[in-house]
């Protein structure tokens, strides 16, 4: 086996209950985004909202594990990279305060466009300058 096979397997690599854990990842990570925006857009006395930012960031990393373990072209697609400038902006607002509203609105629109793009979009990339499905 090469370490391409190995990196991106044709067809992706899946296991037992991975739409159950991707349903629960998902709707966890709902909840980490309601109550930043909660926080956020209704600024909490205290910083009450940082247990949903960690929950928002916990879960965020399990989906991306997932998509990595399935295959790494994942990073290579536009779909992918959303995702991790929507992980960077996140970890930008302990250190931004003043801008974590505007930082998670910036998020919540990424996450409409990117999950409703075309496969034409959400595969695209940069790198290749095409849709890219496999190496």
């Amino acid at each position: 086996m090469s370490v391409r096979s190995l990196l991106f397997p044709r067809p992706a690599r899946s296991f037992y209950g991975e739409r159950w854990l991707n349903v629960l990842l998902r709707t966890t990570h709902l909840v980490g985004v309601a109550g930043l925006g909660g926080g956020f857009l209704y600024p909490a006395l205290d910083q009450s909202w940082q247990l949903y930012l960690q929950i928002s960031v916990i879960s965020g990393l399990g989906l991306i594990l997932i998509s990595l373990y399935s295959s790494l072209i994942w990073l290579l697609q536009l779909r992918g990279q959303v995702i991790l400038l929507k992980l960077l902006l996140l970890l930008l607002i302990p250190a931004l305060p003043d801008y974590k509203a505007a930082l998670l609105i910036t998020v919540v629109v990424l996450s409409g466009w990117i999950a409703h793009a075309t496969s034409g979009v959400r595969y695209y990339s940069i790198w290749h300058g095409r849709k890219l499905d496999s190496l």
